[in-house]
C-alpha cells in the first residue's frame, strides 16, 4: 500500500501541473472503486480552478475555488500518471486542465477512493475526524501522552491511525531500527528518552523516502512514472535474514496481521 511518501510524492508531483490550472474535463471510467465516486463530481469540479494540493495522513487533496476538495486515496495499488502516451487496463478516473494536461488515475485492484467534501468541512469529514497528528508535528511528549497506558505493542501502536496519522509499516520498522526500540516493547513501557530517539527517527525516514521519491515494492511509481527509490535503503523492512549494521541478523515475524522486521541483537 502507498504510505505517506507515497501520497506526498503524488501530491507534489501532482502540483506541477495542477496548481492553478482550471478543470476542463473530469471522467470517471467506471462507477466506483472501493465505493462509488460522487454522482455529482463533474458537475461540481468541471470549470473549477485547482487553488492548491496537500495531504492529510495517507489521503490526497486537490482543492479548488468553488470551496471543494476532491480528497483520494490510492489504495493498494492507485497511482496517478500525468500526460500517459496510451491508455492502460484500469484508468478509472480521467482529470483534464486548460492548458492541455491529461492526468489518469489508475488503480488494478480497486482498493482506492475518491471523493468530494466543502472545503470548510474536511476536519469533520469521518475519516479525518479521528485522525491523531500528522508525523511532523508529532514531538516526543505529545507521543509519551497519547501512548500513556498502553499495553500494546509500540509498532501496533503506531500504525494506530487515532495515534499518529499516516505513518505505515515500512516506515514505522525502519524509524524503530534507527531507534533501536524493539517492535514487541509494550507502547507505555517505553520512556521518554527512547520517543526522544524514536520521533526524530520517524522524521528523518519520512523525509528521506519522500527525498527518494518513496518506496517502490510492486505497483507504485510516481505520476511521473519514476519509481521511489528508498527501498534501497531499507536497514529492515524486506531483509529477512540479511546481516544488521550492528552485526545481528534481521528478522521477520507477523504482528497484527503484518510482517515485522527488526534486529533483535540491537532493538530492545
Amino acid at each position: 500500500m502507498p504510505e505517506l511518501p507515497e501520497v506526498e510524492t503524488t501530491v507534489r508531483g501532482l502540483a506541477q501541473v495542477l496548481e492553478g490550472r482550471r478543470l476542463t474535463r473530469i471522467e470517471p471510467r467506471r462507477a466506483d472503486l472501493r465505493r462509488p465516486f460522487p454522482v455529482d463530481l463533474g458537475q461540481r469540479l468541471t470549470g473549477a480552478r485547482v487553488t492548491g494540493l496537500g495531504r492529510r495522513a495517507k489521503f490526497g487533496l486537490i482543492h479548488t475555488d468553488r470551496d471543494d476538495s476532491l480528497i483520494f486515496h490510492l489504495g493498494m495499488s492507485g497511482r496517478w500518471r500525468i500526460d500517459p502516451a496510451e491508455e492502460e487496463p484500469h484508468d478509472h478516473l480521467l482529470l483534464e486542465t486548460d492548458d492541455g494536461h491529461r492526468l489518469v488515475l489508475n488503480d488494478p485492484r480497486r482498493f482506492g477512493s475518491v471523493d468530494l467534501v466543502p472545503t470548510a468541512e474536511l476536519d469533520g469529514w469521518p475519516a479525518f475526524a479521528e485522525l491523531g497528528p500528522e508525523p511532523f508535528d508529532l514531538t516526543p511528549e505529545e507521543l509519551k501522552r497519547r501512548l500513556a497506558g498502553r499495553s500494546a505493542a509500540i509498532k501496533l501502536l503506531l500504525l494506530d491511525q487515532g495515534i499518529v496519522a499516516g505513518l505505515g509499516n515500512i516506515y514505522v520498522c525502519e524509524a524503530l531500527h534507527r531507534a533501536g526500540i524493539s517492535p514487541k516493547r509494550a507502547g507505555g513501557k517505553v520512556s521518554l528518552d527512547r520517543l526522544k530517539r524514536l520521533v526524530p527517527a520517524i522524521h528523518d525516514v519520512l523525509a528521506e523516502a519522500i527525498e527518494a521519491g518513496g518506496s517502490t515494492l510492486r505497483d507504485y511509481a510516481q505520476p511521473s512514472g519514476e519509481l521511489g527509490y528508498f527501498s534501497k535503503s531499507f536497514a529492515v523492512y524486506d531483509r529477512e535474514g540479511s546481516p544488521c549494521a550492528c552485526g545481528g541478523t534481521v528478522k521477520r515475524f507477523v504482528q497484527g496481521g503484518r510482517s515485522t522486521f527488526h534486529c533483535p541483537a540491537c532493538q530492545r
